[in-house]
């Protein structure tokens, strides 16, 4: 079959094996040019291992740590008719290159928030690595079924307080405009922080240490981000805040449990994702900032932020906020960067939006998170959805 883009509102229902495929080899070739990273943890669990900064994770630590790593991730299986999520040819992918390379790749998919996906995922890493010395928790969901209670609770991305109204761009059609947005309900925002704040990063950890599979100086990492003031009102200042403060209140205490260099909450760059281009204000704000950062050489990836982290932040001095997160969204946050893209905001609508932004480049970064948009890819050609073909 010809598979081609279908969006609808914000998300893309089909996905390319080949696009996918290219897109994981390109990032492994951009880690690989770097050369090794010296002392990079050998033995690694990515929980969220299959798209974003989590599948760059796994690839810096494979091909430019050499490690051995276990995967998990919850996708959606192809049919003879219907292609994967993105996320099931990326795993596949990976799984490949990282044979080709002599390392091991074992990925478990399902629910990570169960028990049963701990336990499953726990004997993967006592049979094939024997320990963990890395654990990166790079979630992302909008549902968590909690897996002592069975209680369900969903995230909600609402101010808190009051209304606000707030700049934002409609992708699809370029265009500039205010909504005002409703703030969020005590439920919502304790739901909120149940799905995505820290309380399943604990579990896990928890449940790795009490098995024996942690080895003894381990490091886990969860990934966040904090962003700019221009996105404080829907982000930081917002229900998605108080689950990003409820990771530091996690890291603390698996810091109190394992040491004091056990847990540190990292804060990345804004990039383009699924979940982020449905969110108001953060697209708009994103096709400013990556313009900017475009225009003087600063602007990264996922795969180019992970690769600096592990190469370059980690390795260094330990230098911390004052909430004790690591920083690799220094380059953004910069008052460079963040002055022109204040300036540029104040002067953002439909039509300077061409000048100011980079809605093409945004709109090319989301094609390609489902493989779509890749050099070296021949989209007119079959594809078996079932398949996902080697790059050689």
């Amino acid at each position: 079959m010809i598979i081609e883009p279908r969006i609808r509102g914000f998300i893309c229902t089909t996905a390319h094996p080949q696009g996918c495929a290219m897109s994981v080899h390109q990032q492994i070739g951009y880690v690989s040019g770097k050369g090794e990273i010296p002392g990079m943890a050998k033995r690694v669990l990515v929980l969220g291992c299959s798209a974003g900064y989590g599948l760059a994770s796994r690839i810096v630590a494979t091909f430019g740590g050499g490690a051995d790593t276990v995967g998990v991730s919850f996708e959606k299986s192809p049919s003879e008719t219907k292609t994967a999520s993105a996320g099931w040819y990326n795993n596949r992918a990976f799984e490949a290159e990282a044979a080709k390379a002599g390392r091991k790749a074992i990925t478990l998919d399902g629910d990570a928030f169960s028990d049963a996906m701990k336990a499953d995922t726990i004997k993967a890493i006592a049979d094939n690595l024997g320990q963990v010395d890395l654990v990166v928790y790079s979630m992302a969901a909008p549902v968590r079924t909690h897996p002592k209670t069975g209680e369900t609770f969903r995230s909600a991305i609402k101010p808190l307080g009051a209304p606000v109204t707030v700049k934002t761009l409609n992708t699809d059609k370029g265009e500039v405009f205010e909504t005002e947005l409703q703030p969020a309900t005590p439920e919502e925002t304790a739901g909120t922080v149940a799905v995505m704040g820290g309380e399943d990063w604990e579990m896990w950890i928890a449940a790795l240490s009490a098995a024996g599979v942690l080895a003894p100086g381990f490091k886990t990492l969860s990934y966040t981000y904090i962003g700019s003031e221009l996105t404080w009102p829907i982000y930081w200042k917002a229900t998605l805040g108080k689950a990003k403060e409820d990771l530091d209140r996690a890291a603390a205490a698996i810091r109190t449990q394992h040491g004091d260099h056990a847990a540190r909450v990292v804060s990345l760059k804004a990039v383009v994702t699924q979940a982020s281009s449905a969110i108001p204000v953060v697209p708009l704000y994103g096709v400013v900032l990556f313009k900017v950062m475009k225009e003087m050489g600063l602007h990264e990836g996922c795969i180019e932020q992970i690769d600096r982290l592990f190469r370059t932040v980690l390795p260094g001095p330990e230098q911390l906020d004052d909430a004790g997160r690591v920083r690799v969204d220094d380059w953004e946050l910069s008052e460079p960067v963040q002055a022109e893209v204040k300036r540029r905001w104040a002067q953002i609508s439909t039509e300077t939006l061409p000048e100011l932004a980079d809605l093409a480049g945004f709109r090319a970064d989301f094609l390609k998170i489902f493989g779509f948009g890749l050099a070296g890819v021949d989209y007119a050609a079959e594809q078996d959805p079932q398949v996902v073909p080697e790059i050689a």
